[in-house]
């Protein structure tokens, strides 16, 4: 497992933007296939986007496709979410984790704590 650390959430209108970060701890945080999830408030948690350990693959919810872009930087341990054209339906807590694919949650078996984005309308 890895240890995940979120951070870069915030406030802002509709229609900006926001770049969300997550640090790993541990020298396999390469290994690993990284996604982001998202839990708004009364619903489930849901998936946004994945990228595959060296950064050569990805795969988007319907719902971000074209406005979300994750990146990676291994050297780095960090993964990023770049948020733009946010909407007040992209309100959520964002949550990073390691070693999925896809939008199957029990794929992934490290979670970071969570990052609170809120976008006003």
């Amino acid at each position: 497992q890895v240890q995940l650390v979120e951070s870069g959430g915030g406030l802002v209108q509709a229609g900006g933007s926001l770049r969300l970060s997550c640090a790993g701890a541990g020298r396999t945080f390469s290994n690993y296939n990284m996604g982001w999830f998202r839990q708004a408030p009364g619903k489930e948690r849901e998936f946004v986007a994945v990228i595959n350990w060296s950064g050569g693959s990805t795969y988007y919810a319907t719902s971000v496709k074209g406005r979300f872009t994750i990146s990676r930087d291994n050297a780095k341990n960090t993964v990023y979410l770049q948020m733009n054209s946010l909407k007040p339906e992209d309100t959520a807590v964002y949550y990073c984790a390691a070693g999925g694919w896809g939008p199957a949650e029990d794929e992934y078996d490290s979670w970071g704590q969570g990052t609170q984005v809120t976008v006003s309308s």
